[in-house]
């Protein structure tokens, strides 16, 4: 079997790296200028345009999600408070951790695609219980 990726391929063989800029697109959730809805569609049709989704069941996205969590974690698991305060001062660390970023939040798009999650609505819900769980001081 062929691996499989997020659509995002930083060219180190492993399926994951950094996505290509994406302009937004009306109507769509934005966040730092970027069409969320808009980026979600792009990595469904990515996915689509290659005959990946027989591969893209809700518990192989949760898993590369993880994978890929793991790969962020990884970048930092040795590294002192101090020094993880000031990673992205260095442009190769930069990069990977942006990288993994980046794949991260494909993986997580592309499975709310597929389990019917819209993730901002999700998010907000969730703030919201916990404004209410833990009251301000």
């Amino acid at each position: 079997m062929t691996k499989r990726s997020s659509g995002t391929d930083d060219g180190d063989g492993d399926g994951g790296g950094g996505t290509e800029g994406a302009g937004g697109e009306a109507g769509g959730e934005r966040a730092g200028g970027l069409d969320v809805v808009g980026l979600q569609r792009r990595l469904v049709e990515f996915a689509e345009a290659r005959d990946w989704g027989p591969y893209h069941t809700p518990k192989n996205l949760a898993v590369a999600l993880s994978v890929e969590a793991a790969e962020l974690v990884e970048i930092f698991q040795w590294l002192t408070p101090e020094q993880s305060a000031v990673v992205m001062e260095d442009e190769g660390t930069a990069h990977r951790v942006r990288d993994e970023v980046a794949d991260v939040l494909a993986y997580l798009l592309q499975f709310c695609a597929v389990v019917g999650v819209d993730p901002l609505a999700a998010l907000s819900d969730k703030i919201d219980r916990n404004e209410h769980r833990f009251p301000r001081s």
